[in-house]
């Protein structure tokens, strides 16, 4: 694991991308955690994932992946809208995946499944060219300099994507804090197996059409607009 991984006092990995800390489940939460949340977690097993599609229901023909959920709104959303998508979801914030389980709970949802450990282990888990689309959406910006080799955007991680990503796959990353857009656009645009597919500012400037709001983005906590970087893998 390169050096910017590791934390340089204890010389180990860093494990996570997100804070997991949070205020105490309802009762109702909690019980979708003890029993939901087991039916739906993805195996941490590589033989178990080798093909992935058979994790979901017959109509799924496509396979998206979403890291660092939130609240989970986005995933419950495109979960609805496009049946035919498997989606897999991490997250490592025990209150957000308690939302998310009560959307997917509520709306009979049949066609996401969660992961609530380090998305890199997940990604590395997976096989070859499997994933049509992949969303990063508002991750974590640890704003403190000696914090952001937490950032998720990591020069490792993107190559880590490209070999699970299909040709063609898009991958989606939004952010609202100025210095971790400058950041991510830099190192995508250094992986060479990515195209930006950006030709004008509003490709960026606004959201895409297929996107859904989350309550992330509606506290406005960041210092710009969000903006939204779509990008193709060759």
């Amino acid at each position: 694991m390169p050096e910017q991984d590791r934390d340089p006092k204890l010389n180990s990995p860093i494990r996570s991308f997100g804070r997991k800390g949070g205020r105490p489940l309802s009762g109702r939460q909690q019980s979708l955690v003890d029993n939901l949340l087991p039916r739906l977690r993805l195996p941490g097993e590589a033989s178990a994932l080798q093909t992935p599609l058979n994790l979901f229901n017959a109509e799924v023909s496509q396979l998206w992946l979403e890291i660092g959920f939130g609240g989970g709104e986005h995933v419950s959303s495109q979960a609805k809208a496009n049946p035919d998508a498997g989606i897999m979801a991490s997250e490592v914030f025990i209150e957000g995946i308690a939302k998310c389980l009560t959307d997917i709970n509520e709306m009979a949802l049949r066609n996401v499944r969660l992961w609530d450990e380090d998305a890199r282990d997940l990604v590395d888990l997976l096989p070859n060219a499997c994933l049509d689309r992949v969303f990063i959406l508002f991750p974590d910006p640890w704003p403190k300099k000696r914090h952001q080799k937490r950032r998720i955007i990591q020069p490792d991680f993107l190559k880590a994507l490209t070999r699970v990503m299909k040709p063609g796959a898009r991958l989606r990353f939004a952010t609202d804090v100025r210095s971790y857009a400058d950041e991510a656009l830099t190192i995508f645009m250094a992986e060479d197996r990515f195209s930006w597919l950006a030709e004008a500012a509003d490709d960026w400037r606004k959201p895409p059409a297929d996107h859904f709001r989350t309550r992330y983005q509606t506290k406005n906590l960041g210092d710009i607009a969000p903006v939204f970087y779509e990008f193709e893998r060759k």
